[in-house]
């Protein structure tokens, strides 16, 4: 279905917007979490518990970015008029994303996304 020029103009302003959120999120998260990490570790005087802490904090900023990013290619995706090859590589985006937000799931929490209960970060 083709939309009428403005509203195409409209939809890929939403993705563009969405994508910078995305981005920010995950550089936003990455100062916010490494700047406590730097506190942290000088005055425990370890490494080990505020880098667990740092992994986990950063990794929740990454997953919230990486939702962001891939609703932006879903809009921009259906803004353009999907062919089959948009489409194609929407799947394929949304698949690497989908698999990197379980790896990061898991890595925070221990465990996957579907099982029930509430568990500590792994600590290594």
């Amino acid at each position: 279905m083709k939309h009428p020029e403005t509203l195409n103009a409209l939809w890929l302003a939403i993705a563009t917007g969405l994508e910078t959120a995305g981005v920010a999120i995950i550089v936003i998260g990455a100062l916010g979490t490494a700047v406590p990490f730097f506190w942290r570790s000088y005055k425990e005087g370890g490494l080990h518990a505020a880098y667990t802490r740092f992994r986990s904090d950063f990794g929740k900023a990454i997953l919230l970015g990486l939702e962001f990013l891939v609703a932006a290619d879903i809009v921009g995706t259906v803004a353009i008029g999907p062919t089959l090859q948009d489409l194609s590589v929407l799947g394929l985006l949304v698949l690497i994303r989908t698999f990197l937000s379980f790896s990061l799931e898991v890595e925070i929490t221990g465990r996957w996304p579907w099982q029930s209960g509430k568990s500590e970060p792994k600590a290594e």
